[in-house]
């Protein structure tokens, strides 16, 4: 229906150029120091020519640009203005009678009464074809906003060949996607990049205006201490399908997010603390604190570890021993979790199936 539009408003014309053909006049037009703008020969053809052509080739459809200047004024960039006379007629239909995404996404937006459209500074001139369409098919224009390209850390441009930023590789690597929401919503603007906890509050202070037309370096890295700080705000409850697939019981799992939340840097760290909880860890002990060990897991109280099992725990082994400070409570950490940092050990260490096992 659209393309009909367009051909009754003698807006549509059919061309029988060749890739060959268009690629030799690009050049010459190139050689002559011109811009190499379709030359719109096929304009010209007679309804004889058409028919003739007709017979030894497929045609393709091009738009017919009103070659006037275009304006808008940018959400990002401000007023722009296009010499329509500068770019080719676009083609619109191929030969094979494929619609090309230059109307197909006019006729989406124009239909579905999209009021914003915002994508990459290198679609400007796109942009400019794309007004005059809708305005040829008499759909209401909507608001453009071009935003700065993305780069890698280093300024490099970002290619779809590096295969490391698709979804499903983020996925795969944990990210959380409000951690991914959080960072584009505010990238390449003024405001600072800060973790979002819904869509809601995401579009809050979100404005088109804070945002800058300069290259915006873009780092995966930047993702994992929001995927980090996202993950351990969640509840119990938010974890219970990550907890249930680590195997941690459901009798414990609230008292396990507890101790360990805010270690787990994305989901399924929480399967490396369960292992610990139930199998333990390769005590890490200095020759030097081999005796002060030994002499603080004969202290180590019978039964069931309670919430204050910890604090009775030192505060007995501090009354033996004489040691305070970091050089009671490291010993006694790295020796029952293999590690120098972790989780409270007033939470974990209840949850020490293989201390209470050893007992």
């Amino acid at each position: 229906a659209a393309a009909d539009q367009l051909r009754a408003a003698k807006r549509f014309y059919e061309c029988f150029e060749t890739p060959v053909e268009l690629d030799l006049k690009r050049k010459k037009q190139l050689n002559m120091h011109k811009p190499p703008v379709y030359d719109r020969s096929a304009l010209a053809l007679s309804e004889a020519d058409k028919d003739r052509l007709r017979n030894e080739r497929s045609g393709h459809w091009r738009f017919l640009l009103n070659q006037t200047r275009i304006n808008w004024t940018d959400g990002i960039l401000g007023d722009l203005s296009i010499d329509a006379a500068s770019l080719s007629d676009p083609v619109l239909i191929r030969g094979d009678g494929q619609v090309l995404y230059t109307l197909a996404s006019v006729v989406d937006d124009v239909e579905m009464g999209v009021t914003h459209v915002v994508r990459g500074s290198d679609h400007v001139t796109n942009t400019a074809t794309q007004i005059q369409i809708i305005e040829a098919l008499g759909g209401a224009l909507p608001s453009f906003a071009h935003h700065s390209l993305l780069t890698g850390p280093q300024g490099e441009a970002l290619s779809k060949r590096l295969g490391t930023l698709a979804l499903r590789d983020l996925r795969a690597a944990g990210i959380e996607p409000m951690a991914l929401l959080s960072l584009l919503a505010r990238l390449g603007s003024s405001d600072p990049v800060d973790l979002r906890s819904s869509l809601s509050e995401l579009i809050e202070g979100f404005d088109l205006a804070h945002f800058g037309a300069t290259p915006t370096k873009f780092d995966v890295e930047d993702l994992k201490p929001l995927t980090a700080k996202y993950v351990s705000g969640l509840s119990a409850e938010d974890m219970a399908g990550a907890m249930a697939q680590a195997g941690v019981p459901n009798e414990v799992a609230p008292a396990f997010w507890a101790a360990v939340h805010e270690n787990v840097a994305i989901r399924s760290d929480v399967a490396v603390w369960w292992v610990l909880c139930r199998d333990g860890a390769e005590p890490l002990i200095a020759a030097e604190d081999a005796g002060f060990i030994a002499e603080a897991m004969a202290l180590l109280p019978t039964g069931a570890l309670g919430e204050t099992a910890w604090a009775d725990w030192t505060s007995a082994v501090k009354a033996a021993t004489g040691r305070k400070g970091k050089t009671l409570f490291m010993p006694l950490r790295k020796a029952l979790t293999g590690m120098e940092h972790g989780p409270d050990m007033g939470r974990l260490l209840p949850l020490l199936r293989a201390i209470r096992a050893r007992q």
